[in-house]
């Protein structure tokens, strides 16, 4: 995979400076993909695997990746808001990202915690395109969030020890009969919550389902 150097950045946010990972293609870019990493008060940080993964499958499929610690991991400044916060600040940093780049589609992923608080964001943000790494259903409230309108994959262990695989299925099926909501669940069977020795099926997920989506605009 051809990439060019990341550019690691410091960029103001409501709690301070956030601490931001920006990795690119060597290609033009096709879009910018802001990724958010998993629970910062158990060890969540953006260099986690499953996200790690996520942000490279996007590069690999010619967008940006946009990688950043939430407030009070690394060098991100500020501390842990249970959510609220840091949902400002991806929707902060979505703006920068418009900014520097116009014109390219946004793209927003997330792992666990991150996939609740990239749900939380896309209300606002309206992303060209979403994906959701084990959504914490049952462990952080759903209820408020709007379902997202655009492409949206959920990618889901069935063997996952800190996410209910049935409830997000149910959760999921309770949301089918929107006519403008269709997410495509991926479940990868035995996988537990960090897919450990089944990153590269996370990968080839989430790349299928760029390209499927790029083709689908074609047509």
């Amino acid at each position: 995979m051809s990439t060019v150097s990341p550019e690691r950045l410091l960029l103001p946010a409501a709690a301070g400076q956030i601490e931001t990972l920006v990795e690119s293609p060597q290609s033009a870019p096709r879009a910018v993909a802001l990724c958010c990493h998993p629970h910062p008060l158990f060890g969540g940080t953006m260099t986690n695997k499953v996200i790690h993964t996520v942000a490279r499958s996007f590069v690999a499929s010619g967008a940006i990746a946009v990688r950043f610690n939430f407030r009070g991991v690394g060098l991100s400044e500020g501390v842990h808001d249970g959510g609220r916060g840091e949902t400002e600040d991806v929707v902060r940093l979505a703006n920068w990202a418009r900014e520097r780049w116009p014109g390219l589609p946004l793209w927003l992923a997330g792992f666990s915690f991150g996939a609740w608080v990239a749900l939380r964001a896309q209300v606002a943000l309206q992303p060209s395109l979403l994906v959701t790494v084990a959504p914490p259903v049952g462990r952080w409230d759903f209820s408020a969030i709007d379902p997202p309108k655009c492409p949206w994959l959920v990618i889901q262990g069935s063997k996952d020890e800190l996410v209910d695989a049935t409830a997000v299925e149910q959760w999921l099926v309770s949301l089918s009969g929107r006519s403008d909501v269709s997410p495509r669940l991926w479940v990868l069977p035995e996988a537990d919550h960090f897919f450990h020795a089944r990153l590269h099926e996370v990968r080839d997920a989430v790349s299928g389902f760029v390209n499927d989506q790029a083709v689908a605009l074609s047509e």
